[in-house]
């Protein structure tokens, strides 16, 4: 049963990542892209990797697969216009395509497995404790350090991007929160008696 749901995850996943490239709609693309993470996860679960596989379904698919989505059919494209840019640059894109394949045939046809690739030491199994809590236990026991500095470098790049794309634009109206708490109510406020009949 595991073997037979191996190939089918494995098959699944290679197929929509085949019609993701090649699909002619974009939302059927994204749909097919869905899949192929759903596929992924199958085979993270197959390996005792749920938390992995959970991360996989809940961040790329419920976030990013359906922003695409929501991108796609949101935006006013015209694909026929794309499609018809993308036909100039074909050749091109076909000569690095044939150089591509033929790194991947020399890195193949050298390569060898190593003599001591079956002692290769893997991650120790500890009894009574989950896959989650383990990865919990290790990054932040082990490489808590390093998983800090990580948080601080992707909030420094996150910051710099921010700064980079914000623009002081003096034609904008803004709000000034502490201006309208501080005003004084007989000075922004005026009675008048408007008489029956008789408009402002």
């Amino acid at each position: 049963m595991m073997t037979f749901a191996f190939y089918l995850f494995a098959i699944c996943a290679c197929v929509a990542g085949f019609m993701v490239v090649i699909g002619r709609n974009p939302v059927h693309s994204v749909l097919w892209l869905i899949l192929a993470f759903f596929s992924a996860s199958g085979l993270f679960i197959l390996q005792g990797a749920e938390f992995v596989a959970m991360l996989l379904i809940v961040v790329y698919v419920g976030a990013v697969a359906v922003l695409f989505l929501f991108v796609v059919m949101m935006l006013d494209v015209d694909f026929a216009e794309l499609k018809g840019e993308l036909a100039r640059y074909l050749p091109l894109a076909l000569v690095i395509a044939v150089v591509l394949l033929a790194q991947l045939g020399i890195a193949f046809s050298g390569w060898t497995p190593a003599e001591t690739a079956a002692e290769l030491r893997v991650a120790p199994v500890v009894e009574g404790v989950q896959n989650t809590a383990g990865l919990g236990l290790v990054l932040y026991d082990r490489y808590l350090l390093m998983f800090q500095i990580s948080g601080l470098v992707l909030l420094v790049a996150m910051i710099g991007a921010i700064l980079l794309t914000m623009r002081h634009r003096r034609d904008v109206k803004r709000q000034n929160v502490l201006e309208q708490m501080w005003r004084d109510p007989a000075k922004t406020m005026e009675l008048r008696d408007v008489k029956p009949g008789q408009g402002l």
